[in-house]
């Protein structure tokens, strides 16, 4: 009968139509879009064009905004560095750079809320290690990273590292992040870290941190650094104090409109509650150990919290508290925390705090426990990596959604990747499935810094020998030495 399909194919049949599909659609995926080179070319030319158009044609869109919603396929129009538009079958005029965003997911930068990124330099050397909060591991965190290297560093090595780390981010769709850097030895060392940050295009928050020596000028130089690098409010850097619970150092912040960041494992609260200094500008990280009166004063005053899951799993903080931030009505953002000990990509992230949730609901629940807290979702995942790290970060007025009015911060997700197709559900892609390597373009600010899965205008061979040389250097200085085949913590 035409159009019957045969009731018996034989064994060598069956393998030429499997090859010739394979080859096929080999074809069609290994063809690189004709206009690529010259789109990229247009978008560089156009940077420096406060009125650019910009139209992401076609894409699978997903807002992350609940009054916008999320659309199969739809357009995003970008003028100049913020959205103008976004929704099916956009009239952007003439004028309009149209960038294709067929077989792409469009969704808003990843913001990471917590990151050394200084120690870039030093990259696994401390893989195996913990945070040296108990005393059995003589190589750990604070008294390796903190005690013998960290004080070798220069002001050249504190820039590359920040230089390096954001264009690292960047390249995995990590479009802000907060940096608590702790390498303020001299205000050379704080202004090197700001030049890394600022030379890499990245949007950032820089928690201003303290250092070691007698030439750190912490925290008054924060006063300094408020009117050189951040008297303007529309620019991709903003400032923060990252101190501990220091009722002067809070006052100080507050006095310039720095926001608060302090690492906290441990403590009382009660203090700084009685002073009347705990508010909505502050940042807790990790949460780990705290007890159940500091969490409802975090959770009154507006604070919010910052959890590492990978880090404070590995590194021995304590159980990463997720359910307890969940409990208390307390949204938290993700951090990767640390390079000398694990990735900084916000896939990995994500998938950490997926797992771990749903790991130890899941454990309750065959303990024949009842009125167990909701699993947490993909999409739920997704919001605490762009939606609940731009709050923590007070930049949710212009960043963490695709809204029209915020600025365009906007990754372009491959889905024409053999670990993801065929796609069935959005969110579950991207949270179980997809890696770096599916981060095809990205803009901050409406400027394209990645594109076709390269970054753009970074000399990548350069960067490596500089930052090579930086990491020898520190590590002679510091008389450490790599150990490139054994446990670092043997």
């Amino acid at each position: 009968m035409p159009g019957s399909v045969p009731s018996r194919v034989s064994r060598r049949n069956l393998f030429q139509i499997a090859a010739g599909v394979t080859a096929g659609r080999a074809r069609g995926l290994a063809q690189p879009s004709p206009s690529g080179a010259a789109t990229l070319e247009r978008l560089e030319r156009a940077q420096g064009d406060p009125n650019r158009r910009i139209l992401l044609r076609g894409g699978v869109v997903l807002s992350l905004d609940p009054k916008v919603g999320d659309f199969e396929k739809a357009d995003v129009l970008v003028e100049g560095k913020k959205i103008s538009a976004l929704g099916p079958n956009l009239d952007a005029g003439r004028s309009a750079l149209i960038v294709d965003a067929f077989d792409h997911i469009v969704m808003p930068g990843f913001v990471d809320t917590h990151h050394h990124q200084y120690e870039t330099l030093l990259r696994s050397i401390l893989s195996d290690g913990n945070l040296g909060l108990t005393a059995d591991s003589p190589t750990n965190y604070l008294s390796t990273i903190q005690g013998i290297l960290t004080p070798a560093y220069r002001p050249e090595d504190s820039y590359i590292s920040e230089l390096v780390a954001s264009l690292n981010q960047i390249n995995a769709g990590v479009t802000t992040t907060v940096d608590t850097s702790q390498v303020s030895h001299t205000p050379a060392h704080t202004d090197a870290c700001i030049a890394g940050l600022k030379e890499s295009g990245r949007r950032a928050v820089f928690a201003y941190s303290s250092g070691q020596g007698p030439a750190s000028q912490f925290p008054q130089d924060l006063t300094r650094l408020s009117r050189q690098y951040f008297s303007s409010r529309d620019q991709l850097l903003t400032l923060a104090l990252h101190t501990g619970l220091n009722a002067d150092h809070w006052k100080l912040a507050r006095s310039l409109g720095a926001a608060i960041v302090m690492h906290f494992i441990n403590g009382d609260l009660q203090a700084m509650k009685n002073a009347g200094l705990l508010g909505p500008d502050t940042e807790y990280i990790h949460c780990t150990q705290i007890n159940e009166a500091a969490w409802r004063l975090i959770a009154d005053s507006g604070g919010h919290v910052s959890i590492a899951p990978a880090i404070e799993m590995q590194m021995r903080h304590g159980m990463p508290p997720i359910q307890a931030a969940l409990d208390h009505a307390i949204r938290p953002s993700l951090s990767v925390d640390v390079e000398c000990n694990m990735t900084a990509d916000m896939f990995s992230i994500m998938r950490s705090a997926f797992t771990l949730q749903r790991a130890l609901v899941n454990q309750r629940a065959l303990a024949g426990e009842k009125n167990l807290p909701r699993l947490l979702t993909c999409r739920d995942v997704l919001e605490m990596a762009t939606v609940e790290g731009a709050r923590t970060a007070h930049l949710d007025a212009k960043i963490g959604t695709l809204t029209p009015g915020k600025e365009a911060d906007i990754l372009m997700l491959a889905i024409d990747r053999i670990n993801v197709f065929p796609m069935n559900n959005v969110p579950g892609t991207i949270v179980t499935l997809m890696d770096t390597s599916n981060v095809e373009n990205v803009f901050i600010a409406g400027r394209v810094m990645k594109w076709q899965g390269k970054l753009v205008g970074v000399d990548l061979r350069r960067i490596r020998e500089t930052i090579e040389r930086a990491s020898d250097g520190v590590l002679a200085r510091a008389r450490y030495s790599r150990k490139l085949f054994e446990s670092c913590c043997a």
